[in-house]
């Protein structure tokens, strides 16, 4: 990481040090990486809005990448018998910034991080830096136990206990958080066209929660000029919540007073 990382205060070291056994990890452990590992730790919770010497976007990059890897062979070995495409849809739930924001508050992510003052007043972008910073730790924990050497286990230690409790719902409900596939079943066995998604952005704020907005109609097929069987409309921080949001607000229209 940054050579412009600072050293860690004795009282910091133990706070880092209670916050990571927390998660089910202990980097005194054998295999761990001691206190040396803790500099990674610190650097993750160092969001950028703090204005420090390092902060956690490199390492929120490298989370990306882990956290995909870790959820398609915790899949793999949790639900073996699924196909490939249910497993894709799966993946996609437990990788989310919805469920990345609700890791950290479980977490309590926000107890040990370093924020700027703005980010910290702005309660609507909340969700976005929490999911930001969870993602930044999980890159940290994997580069702190060995990277390629190990590192992915770890960081699926502290991951699948949390990933089975989300697993638990998602199999009883295959269309929970995911309303576009559900919305285009339904078009597609009501034998109609594929919802057709609208989307504008409406503001250029980093972490505003309604920064996209987004229309989906579905075509009923009849005439030279159809009318929309089914619409909804939606906002959200990014165009696939936007979506994900029109479609839920379809879905509810279907809901109240089904389509003829």
């Amino acid at each position: 990481m940054s050579p412009a990382q600072p050293k860690l205060t004795p009282a910091r070291r133990q706070q880092l040090l209670a916050f990571v056994a927390g998660l089910g990890l202990d980097p005194r452990a054998t295999g761990g990486p001691g206190h040396d590992g803790l500099a990674v730790i610190d650097e993750a919770l160092s969001h950028s809005s703090a204005g420090l010497a390092v902060n956690h976007e490199q390492l929120e990059f490298l989370g990306d990448a882990v956290l995909r890897l870790a959820a398609s062979e915790f899949l793999r070995q949790e639900q073996p018998q699924l196909p490939v495409g249910r497993h894709a849809a799966l993946r996609a739930q437990l990788v989310s910034d919805r469920w990345l924001a609700q890791l950290a508050e479980n977490c309590q992510i926000a107890r040990v991080w370093h924020l700027g003052a703005m980010a910290a007043g702005d309660a609507a972008g909340r969700a976005t830096v929490l999911a930001e910073t969870a993602e930044a730790l999980i890159g940290a924990i994997y580069l702190a136990w060995g990277g390629p050497q190990g590192g992915l286990e770890p960081v699926q230690r502290w991951l699948a206990p949390h990933w089975r409790t989300s697993l638990g719902r998602y199999l009883a409900d295959p269309d929970l958080h995911n309303w576009k596939s559900a919305l285009q079943e339904w078009s597609q066995g009501q034998g109609l066209g594929l919802p057709h998604y609208s989307c504008s952005e409406t503001s250029q704020r980093h972490g505003d929660p309604e920064r996209f907005s987004c229309r989906v109609s579905v075509d009923n097929g009849a005439g030279a000029t159809p009318t929309a069987a089914i619409a909804g409309e939606g906002k959200g921080p990014s165009r696939r919540a936007a979506e994900q949001a029109a479609a839920a607000a379809a879905l509810e229209q279907l809901r109240r007073a089904p389509a003829v």
